[in-house]
C-alpha cells in the first residue's frame, strides 16, 4: 500500500508543530513562574491590604483634624478675648486710680467750703456758744459727706474685742465687766464695706 503523504511537503507541518510547542513551553513556564513566585503574589496581596489600611486610617484621621482645627481656632478666639478683656480691666484700673475719688472731693470741696465760711464767721465773734455752734455745723457736714462716700466707724466701747476691728493698746483687770469686753476707745476706727481702714484703739478688760 502506497503512503499517501508520500511527497507531501511536511514544513507546513513542522511549523505548526513548532509553535505549539513554543505556546505550550511558554504556558508552561508562566504556570512554573507562578509556582516557583509565591513571594511576588503575597507581596502583593499584602501592598493592597497596605493601601486598604492607609485609607481606612486616613478617614478615621480626616474627623479627627477637622475637630482639632474647630478646636484649635476656638482657643485662638479665646485667647484674644482674653487678652483684650485683661486690657479693658488694665484701663479701667488706672482710670478708677486716678478719677476714682473725683465725686469724694467734690464733695470735699463744699465742707471745705464751709470751713472757710465759719473762720470769717468767727473773726469778729466773742460769743463761745456761736463759735461752736459753727464748729459743730461744720462737722456735721463733714461726717455727712464722709458717710455718704462709704466711710463707717467701728463699734468698740461695750463690745467684745474683735482682733480684726479692734486693736488693743491697754488692758484693765476687772471684775465689773466680762474678760474681754472694750472698756474705753481710745481712737476712733473706721472701714470702708468690709475692708478697714484703721483699727480702732481700745482699752479691754482681763480676769483679775
Amino acid at each position: 500500500m502506497k503512503n499517501p503523504f508520500k511527497g507531501v511537503n511536511t514544513d507546513v507541518n513542522e511549523e505548526i508543530n513548532t509553535e505549539d510547542i513554543k505556546e505550550n513551553s511558554g504556558a508552561e513556564e508562566e504556570v512554573k513562574a507562578e509556582e516557583e513566585n509565591p513571594a511576588a503574589e503575597n507581596a502583593e496581596a499584602e501592598s493592597e491590604e497596605k493601601l486598604e489600611d492607609s485609607t481606612e486610617q486616613q478617614e478615621e484621621i480626616n474627623p479627627l483634624q477637622e475637630k482639632y482645627d474647630t478646636l484649635n481656632n476656638q482657643y485662638i478666639r479665646l485667647a484674644a478675648d482674653f487678652d483684650n478683656y485683661r486690657k479693658r480691666q488694665e484701663q479701667e484700673k488706672e482710670v478708677l486710680l486716678k478719677y476714682g475719688a473725683e465725686n469724694t472731693l467734690k464733695k470735699m470741696i463744699e465742707v471745705l467750703d464751709n470751713f472757710e465760711r465759719g473762720l470769717k464767721a468767727i473773726e469778729t465773734v466773742e460769743d463761745c456758744d456761736k463759735v461752736k455752734e459753727c464748729y459743730n455745723l461744720a462737722y456735721k457736714n463733714f461726717t455727712e459727706v464722709l458717710t455718704k462716700a462709704g466711710l463707717e466707724s467701728i463699734k468698740a466701747e461695750g463690745e467684745q474685742f474683735d482682733p480684726n476691728f479692734h486693736e488693743a493698746v491697754m488692758q484693765t483687770p476687772t471684775s465689773e465687766k466680762p474678760e474681754h469686753t472694750i472698756l474705753a476707745e481710745l481712737q476712733k476706727g473706721y472701714k470702708l464695706g468690709d475692708k478697714v481702714l484703721r483699727p480702732t484703739l481700745v482699752n479691754v478688760a482681763v480676769s483679775e
